[in-house]
């Protein structure tokens, strides 16, 4: 009985032997870092900008794989889906990982069971914007114009079930006005039209129109939080432009898969947070139209489950349905 029970100890101690020196080892071969929207936007670059820091520490190349589609559930589908050995990172956002599984009947994924969440990486702010030539100067004119004639003004955004949606939404719900949902396929084409004065007024992120807002081609009417942002630091916050308790934006974040053992998840974010705290990161950043933003992994989870929580309450309250 006793040998049998020392054979027993002796295979545990191997088996764990073996865990601790596959995880010592880790990463012994090049990481992929899923970003699932198409190269070229915010989420590319702070992937890139942060796996070019990552190999400095590690050694190994970080491979940027872009997979977009499905407002990014399908590139953060392929990434819960992965080993979880530490070789798939993929970032995330609000609308895959907060909204877009409201608007699904059978969501690919829990946000919250399926996925680890590491670290914070960016806030990326939104604005309210109008056309240079249009008579709505401020938070107050466009809500009074609003009432004034219910459905009259539309508002493009950088489509359905993204944040610039829902925080239209928030508006309507707010002060009781209808503003009419005006769905682009990204903010880039909303900030062509806003431009143009094809339509009244937008929401979308402050790096897709913050240039013509500086060359006077478009008008700022306020950054959607409830305190200035570093990207657009001359436009006033929702709270300075007389609307408080009005905090909305978009933001990234690093995940894995739920069963990444728990010192890989510890080591990725020790070194996501020391690459965020580099001052010519966090400027390169702010070029990108993001702010840097980092979180312990209690933080990251507690944030996570507040999100959830804060934008199924929002999408509620809104009616918001993907059209």
């Amino acid at each position: 009985m006793r040998n049998i029970v020392r054979r027993a100890l002796a295979l545990m101690l191997v088996v764990v032997s073996s865990a601790v020196w596959a995880q010592g080892t880790w990463p012994s071969r090049p990481i992929r870092f899923i970003v699932p929207f198409p190269p070229g936007g915010a989420t590319d670059a702070v992937a890139r900008l942060v796996g070019q820091e990552m190999v400095k520490t590690f050694g190994q190349q970080v491979l940027v794989e872009n997979r977009g589609g499905g407002g990014g559930t399908i590139g953060v589908g392929a990434g819960v889906k992965s080993a979880p050995d530490g070789y798939t990172v993929f970032l995330a956002t609000t609308s895959s990982i907060a909204i877009n599984p409201m608007f699904m009947a059978t969501p690919p994924y829990d946000s919250l069971r399926d996925i680890t969440l590491v670290s914070l990486l960016a806030i990326s702010p939104l604005v309210l914007v109008v056309p240079v030539s249009s008579p709505i100067k401020s938070m107050q004119d466009l809500i009074a114009a609003a009432r004034a004639k219910p459905g009259s003004i539309g508002f493009g955004t950088a489509g359905n079930g993204t944040p610039h949606h829902l925080a239209g939404e928030t508006l309507n719900q707010m002060f009781g006005i209808k503003l009419t949902h005006v769905p682009y396929k990204g903010s880039g084409p909303a900030a062509v039209d806003v431009v143009a004065g094809q339509v009244p007024a937008a929401i979308i992120d402050v790096t897709s129109i913050i240039q013509q807002v500086r060359s006077g081609r478009a008008r700022a009417l306020a950054t959607l939080g409830d305190k200035r942002t570093a990207v657009a630091a001359e436009v006033p916050s929702m709270a300075e432009a007389g609307v408080p308790n009005f905090d909305i934006a978009g933001w990234f974040v690093m995940g894995v898969p739920a069963a990444t053992p728990r010192d890989i998840v510890a080591r990725l974010n020790q070194e996501v947070v020391r690459i965020l705290r580099l001052a010519e990161i966090r400027e390169k950043f702010i070029a990108s139209g993001v702010e840097a933003r980092s979180s312990s992994l209690e933080e990251t989870a507690a944030f996570a489950r507040d999100q959830v929580e804060k934008w199924g309450q929002l999408f509620r309250a809104s009616g918001a349905k993907l059209e």
